[in-house]
């Protein structure tokens, strides 16, 4: 049987350690807790499973503070977790099955990371794979009979064992700032901070936050190393700060870049968006179409779901407002409001059965 662990980062999370804790020592082989700062009694929980309680000054660097937790790992794999997370019995027991038959040479477990749709502000499925159990030493091999060279690939298992994410708060403000503090060390985001950047915007970020996001995505569009996909990401962020700031020159100027050949979800629905807070409603509705059933999201699966069928059902649901000020008592009149009412509703009927998909 393999020796598992547990290796984790925390700060002022009293309200939630021991519900982690409590679902996984047993399985743990050690349990290694490094605290940031807290200044509840998150280290007095964490005392109650374990001796090897460590304090860490925070740098704004969470991989910094993980390295320097399993830096302190002795045992043959090294499982990393938040506090925020639960093993429920059905996957305990896929766990403790894990630590049987876990062969030597993987070198990595992914495991499924489930969040419920409230609290998901980085995701487009309702479940993904995590990386999430390491092997500590790594045996390096050499492949190829001829000019051999060493496998830098790490082996991966895919395991059936979820674990379920239940915060109590979004972590949005969090992450926005880091984003920002690691542009500014560094000039520039690394595609995959790019991207999840793009998507905690998009999924759960406020007018300020897209303002202050500006600068960080500008620059995405004069670099030459920058993917396609970054720019994609960067002309969506910036379509909706510039929407919501109600610069409607540089707005249309930025769209255009992905019109018409790279035409996605998200871009509709800031167009559809913006014809809608001017009150044409006819040209809303075509955009919101659109999004959500002739394009791809690229960023947020909710833009071509979700978000345009609820915009549909708002645009209809204005249309007959509109009729009913305008000649309420004219027969066709009568009739279409009737229509529009009826759209408004499928629509919103829709939007509400609509679902993250499962993975």
């Amino acid at each position: 049987m393999v020796t598992f662990s547990l290796c984790m980062i925390v700060k002022n999370e009293a309200a939630v350690l021991r519900r982690c804790l409590s679902s996984v020592a047993d399985l743990m082989d050690e349990i290694i807790i490094v605290d940031t700062g807290s200044d509840d009694n998150t280290k007095e929980i964490a005392a109650e499973f374990t001796d090897q309680i460590y304090d860490y000054a925070w740098t704004d660097d969470f991989a910094a503070a993980r390295n320097f937790a399993f830096s302190k790992a002795t045992m043959e794999y090294i499982y990393s977790a938040d506090a925020d997370e639960v093993v429920d019995e059905e996957n305990r027991i896929r766990f403790r099955q894990l630590k049987q038959v876990l062969m030597p040479e993987v070198e990595i477990v992914q495991m499924y990371y489930v969040t419920p749709p409230e609290y998901n502000t980085s995701s487009n499925f309702m479940k993904e794979y995590r990386p999430k159990l390491y092997r500590r030493l790594r045996t390096f091999r050499w492949i190829d009979a001829v000019h051999e060279t060493v496998c830098l690939e790490p082996i991966v298992f895919d395991s059936e064992i979820e674990i379920l994410h239940l915060p109590q708060s979004l972590h949005s403000s969090r992450d926005f700032r880091l984003f920002g503090l690691a542009f500014a060390r560094e000039g520039r985001l690394s595609a995959k901070l790019h991207s999840m950047y793009a998507k905690e915007l998009l999924i759960s970020g406020e007018d300020q936050d897209f303002a202050d996001a500006v600068p960080v995505f500008e620059a995405t569009l004069i670099r030459p190393e920058a993917t396609g996909d970054m720019v994609k990401e960067a002309v969506c962020v910036l379509c909706h700060a510039y929407r919501t700031a109600g610069q409607t020159d540089r707005f249309f100027s930025m769209a255009f870049k992905l019109m018409p050949d790279s035409l996605c979800a998200e871009l509709c629905c800031e167009v559809g968006s913006h014809f809608f807070d001017r009150g044409d409603y006819q040209e809303a509705l075509q955009w919101f179409e659109t999004a959500a059933y002739r394009t791809e999201a690229v960023i947020d699966i909710r833009r071509s779901g979700s978000v345009p069928l609820f915009a549909l059902s708002e645009c209809y649901g204005k249309l007959a407002e509109a009729l009913g000020t305008a000649s309420p008592f004219l027969p066709e009149h009568q009739e279409l409001i009737r229509q529009c009412e009826e759209q408004a509703e499928r629509y919103r009927k829709e939007a509400r059965e609509w679902e993250i998909p499962a993975e």
